[in-house]
């Protein structure tokens, strides 16, 4: 992960992967339509206790911030990628993508497109319920 985070919201590290808690990462932008909607999914995830991590991507940090202050932040910690370079490493092309890791950091599914729908109902879903119940 980037070392750098969005002004004011803790920083997402390494370390924060590796809690021994499944973990769904999701790589989003303030400019990204899908990511805005499925922003009320992620909401939802965090109120029901999910630990949901944020990577914002080739955005502006102010932006970023002041989204998550009107829409909301479901994310316990955020991480930066301002220029993309991060996301080539975890094979992100574009957002919204959001990844289930497992309590070590092992990536368990990697979901390509917003979380809303019928993919997300049938893909997601029963992956993210997997994980969790073996947590």
């Amino acid at each position: 992960l980037p070392a750098t985070g969005l002004p004011g919201l803790p920083l997402l590290t390494d370390a924060d992967l590796r809690t021994g808690e499944v973990t769904v990462l999701n790589f989003w932008a303030s400019w990204c339509p899908p990511c805005r909607a499925e922003h009320p999914v992620l909401l939802d995830m965090a109120e029901r206790g999910i630990r949901v991590a944020g990577v914002n991507m080739m955005d502006k940090d102010a932006n970023a911030v002041a989204y998550l202050a009107e829409d909301g932040n479901p994310f316990f910690g955020v991480a930066t990628d301002p220029d993309g370079r991060n996301r080539v490493e975890w094979g992100v092309t574009a957002p919204p993508e959001t990844f289930i890791l497992a309590g070590d950091g092992t990536v368990l599914f990697r979901f390509v497109g917003p979380l809303v729908g019928t993919d997300y109902e049938t893909r997601f879903v029963p992956e993210l319920e997997k994980a969790l119940s073996e947590q």
